[in-house]
């Protein structure tokens, strides 16, 4: 054996060295493909169930949206079905710059800031400005209002700064050690907002004093939302977190099923409702995660990456449903929020990158191929409006009327009512008989 061993070596160790190398190079390429290989998605595992939610009925009077998603739940989600097209508009006011996102409306005013770092209030009934303050160099976030005050957090210079509403004055500034585009949520007395730095904030409400300040690992740039005394917020590690806002302690931590590059991304806010965290992944999945334990329950590709933030709603003609978008595609998702199964989907015209509102059974998107904002019936998926302006997160509402975000102007919708709509056709019909009316007469005296 020996001998023989010796013969191998000494007269084929060339190709003994090269089929070494052949199988040390598949052996390689083999530990690649299964460390790169995109997982496949996952489906909820019986009994799939999801909760229920309490149903507090459609608004009758004007209520706020005071944070951007709405509520601290970042749901997106409005039960008022009088709010529908077709839309009189009756202002609008510019907003000189970019808007990114959308403003808040609270009471008598909306509140907003451009991508400049120009924030400014406005008066609803006019739209009319009641005051402009230039508090920042670049602002990709949506103010937070509680008690007479806005928190904002600002790319450059990185800080959450609280304003009052009355006129733009500083009431508190922190500086954090990088940027941040996490729009702050307030839950009683704390403010918390996410930096790039990777740490998750929660600061006094009224002087701005840091109480806790929790590191998560990977760049925060999605809004923290909360549901229970627990933070939720994805970040560029893939990761999504559940963070006790009662000191910063973190109740879990759970990973995307992302590879390679893109490493499943949280970039987009999440929502929380029906007991899950539904976020949306630069992997171009979407998850939806256990509220209580961080497990997947179910994972469902929808295609390019999804930037946007999550909209989640349980309408009077739809099953509890998850909207988003994709960037680098274009096409605009519902989803069902118990299993991930896709109801329906539109083709919007370009990409996706704001989140979806919902108001009343009529979901909005905008889209940055054509800037336009397009409203679908939560149903069944069939378009029932269209407005030419619109780019990122397009619609809030007060229960009365819809406040539309364009590319730099912000616009006051009001439903128009069957009388309106009789009145208009109305007014139409003159229009064209007096136009034929004229014609005939420029006949006559020809």
């Amino acid at each position: 054996m020996r001998d023989r061993l010796n013969d191998l070596w000494t007269n084929h160790r060339w190709a003994t060295l090269g089929t070494a190398a052949g199988i040390g190079a598949v052996l390689i390429a083999l530990v690649g493909y299964l460390i790169l290989k995109r997982p496949a998605d996952k489906s909820c595992p019986d009994p799939c169930t999801i909760e229920t939610t309490t149903d507090a009925g459609p608004v009758t009077k004007t209520v706020d949206w005071p944070f951007y998603g709405r509520n601290v739940e970042r749901t997106r989600f409005l039960d008022a079905p009088g709010i529908k097209p077709p839309y009189s508009t009756k202002w609008s006011f510019k907003g000189r710059r970019l808007l990114e996102y959308s403003p808040i409306a609270v009471g008598g005013a909306i509140y907003g800031i451009n991508n400049n770092g120009m924030a400014f209030a406005i008066k609803k009934r006019t739209g009319k400005a009641r005051w402009t303050r230039e508090i920042a160099s670049r602002n990709a976030s949506a103010p937070a209002y509680s008690r007479h005050s806005l928190f904002i957090s600002n790319l450059e210079p990185g800080q959450v700064i609280s304003i009052s509403t009355k006129n733009g004055a500083t009431r508190w500034r922190r500086a954090l050690p990088g940027r941040t585009e996490s729009s702050p949520v307030v839950v009683g007395n704390k403010v918390i907002a996410g930096c790039e730095c990777g740490t998750l904030f929660a600061f006094d409400a009224d002087t701005g004093k840091t109480l806790w300040q929790t590191n998560l690992g990977g760049e925060l740039k999605a809004a923290p939302a909360v549901s229970n005394g627990v933070a939720y917020i994805g970040d560029y590690s893939g990761t999504m977190s559940a963070v006790n806002i009662g000191n910063g302690s973190i109740k879990w931590q759970s990973d995307s099923q992302g590879t390679g590059v893109s490493a499943g991304a949280f970039y987009g806010t999440a929502a929380v409702a029906f007991g899950r965290v539904y976020a949306g992944s630069k992997d171009g999945r979407v998850y939806s995660f256990s509220k209580d334990s961080g497990d997947v329950i179910w994972s469902h590709t929808i295609g390019g990456e999804v930037y946007a933030g999550a909209a989640a709603a349980d309408t009077p003609n739809s099953p509890p449903t998850v909207y988003f978008g994709t960037y680098g595609g274009t096409s605009f998702h519902a989803l069902d929020a118990r299993d991930g199964d896709e109801r329906w989907s539109a083709d919007v015209g370009g990409s996706v990158i704001g989140a979806a509102s919902v108001i009343g059974n009529v979901v909005y998107v905008a889209n940055l191929g054509t800037t336009e904002t397009d409203a679908f019936d939560t149903a069944n998926g069939k378009k029932v409006w269209s407005f030419k302006d619109g780019a990122y997160n397009p619609v809030i509402s007060d229960g009365h009327n819809l406040y539309l975000t364009g590319y730099k102007t912000v616009y006051r919708l009001k439903p128009r009512t069957a009388a309106d709509v009789k009145r208009k056709a109305a007014k139409a019909a003159a229009k064209q008989k007096t136009k034929k009316k004229k014609k005939g007469t420029g006949k006559k005296n020809g």
